[in-house]
């Protein structure tokens, strides 16, 4: 009898993907399509191939491009050609130089491993035998755009899933009631969502985009709670959306895109309850704020080290609003400031990882979309420079106190041991356990991956 009312009621109902259709909106209505159970769902495929070293990752993203001459790769010939320009740095960006601009800012050996680093760093410094420094990047186009998403999505096409979706996809979640994948951004980069996309891989993987200039937990994430549902309310309406779940798949089969946007849905619908606790920065001691100081990229390195230690995958801290290490003029003072910004976070988070005992598998990398050019823009600025630039990698199963490759000796073009963006996330992956040959979805007739069709793991830099 039971079964039969409910055939009558659904025969009467719109279908479950017009019923999800209508109720879209905001994390509110995403509650009224919770979890069918509180389990954990694995990822599509298990991809771990090889041992893995890390298995979490913390990406800090300098959004602009810094230059790397000022930070961890010093050029004395700088200062002996400034103003000219030699035939090695005779090189088109996407905009035309002048000649050779020194950069003002002193270095000195850092640590028992001596890697040099720049004054503007002082506690980064104290750091880096944890630290590899890779001098050899390089990518493939000198716009923010294309290069924004060679960093973050292996390719310059929009088109394609973000490097944290496919760790989602390949790695699962480690905690059912927080998203796997979180981005911490306070404003707009170029390009915006398209970084965080899951493209055609499940809309479960999607980046979770949050807006964390300002740390109050309701104010993160607004639209967080169902103001129209109680729990109870809810819980009675997922087990109507379950049955006509179970009753839709036995009509239509399988329907991996729906089941993914649903698994989202429940991932939103347990976060009423748990994202609470997890972006209070309240709940650290004054003296651990204290230790990351004060401003929303402070506020992302400590929000990074909760999400991590509560098994968020990925967390990607952005650097500001729009572009801000863009610094086409007034280079040497906005650097300036930028570095002391961003110095004490960076040192706290390291710091923070290594004491609690999470350093060890938690991977952190940090760069930009590229570099900046040697050379002077408007007399004061550097242009991008997409030819040679700076990464560096911590923890997670890296070789700390050394550097790796080598840019010319003006710091423009990588000339040994040359590192594309594709061998970067190839190394990324393995360090997480996975092949990054062998992770990969088919779409539209070809298998995709993360690295194209490139890509080397750069294993003099792995412990």
């Amino acid at each position: 009898m039971a079964e039969a009312n409910l055939n009558q009621v659904h025969s009467a109902l719109p279908t479950r993907r017009q019923m999800i259709h209508a109720l879209g909106g905001g994390l509110g209505s995403l509650g009224l399509l919770s979890a069918f159970d509180s389990t954990a769902r694995a990822a599509e495929g298990t991809a771990v191939h090889v041992p893995a070293k890390a298995k979490r990752v913390i990406q800090l993203f300098m959004n602009g491009g810094p230059f790397q001459g000022d930070m961890f790769d010093p050029k004395p010939q700088l200062e002996k050609f400034a103003g000219q320009r030699p035939a090695e740095v005779d090189l088109r960006t996407e905009r035309k130089t002048a000649g050779l601009l020194p950069s003002p800012f002193k270095f000195q050996p850092a640590g028992k491993s001596g890697v040099p680093v720049s004054e503007l760093l002082p506690l980064t410094a104290g750091c880096i035998d944890d630290i590899a420094v890779i001098r050899s990047c390089y990518t493939d186009n000198p716009n923010h755009g294309p290069a924004l998403l060679m960093m973050n999505n292996g390719t310059i096409l929009p088109t394609r899933p973000s490097m944290g979706s496919w760790m989602s996809y390949g790695l699962g979640s480690e905690n059912a009631d927080l998203p796997p994948y979180i981005v911490l951004c306070p404003g707009k980069p170029v390009r915006f969502s398209i970084l965080w996309t899951s493209a055609f891989l499940p809309g479960s993987h999607q980046g979770t985009y949050i807006n964390h200039r300002d740390p109050v937990p309701d104010k993160l994430i607004p639209f967080l709670r169902n103001p129209d549902a109680s729990q109870s309310q809810q819980s009675a309406q997922v087990a109507l959306i379950g049955e006509l779940n179970r009753m839709h798949l036995e009509r239509s089969g399988p329907d991996g895109q729906l089941e993914g946007r649903l698994q989202a849905m429940e991932t939103a619908f347990r976060m009423q309850f748990k994202a609470t606790d997890a972006f209070d920065l309240q709940q650290e001691s004054k003296a651990t704020r204290e230790t990351y100081g004060d401003g929303h990229f402070a506020n992302g390195c400590l929000l990074a080290r909760r999400l991590s230690e509560r098994g968020v995958r990925f967390v990607q801290v952005y650097y500001g609003d729009g572009q801000p290490w863009d610094t086409h003029s007034n280079h040497n003072d906005q650097t300036r400031k930028l570095c002391l910004d961003i110095d004490k976070p960076i040192a706290a988070l390291l710091t923070d990882l290594k004491q609690r005992g999470l350093l060890d598998d938690t991977l952190v990398i940090s760069s930009g979309e590229f570099g900046r050019t040697p050379t002077s823009e408007n007399g004061s600025g550097r242009d991008h420079n997409h030819f040679g630039f700076t990464t560096w990698m911590a923890g997670g199963g890296i070789k700390g106190g050394m550097t790796y490759g080598e840019t010319d000796d003006f710091g423009f073009r990588a000339v040994h041991n040359k590192v594309h963006v594709h061998d970067l996330h190839a190394t990324i992956l393995h360090l997480l356990g996975i092949d990054h040959e062998r992770l990969t979805y088919r779409y539209a007739g070809r298998d995709f991956r993360l690295t194209d069709v490139a890509g080397r793991v750069i294993k003099e830099i792995v412990a």
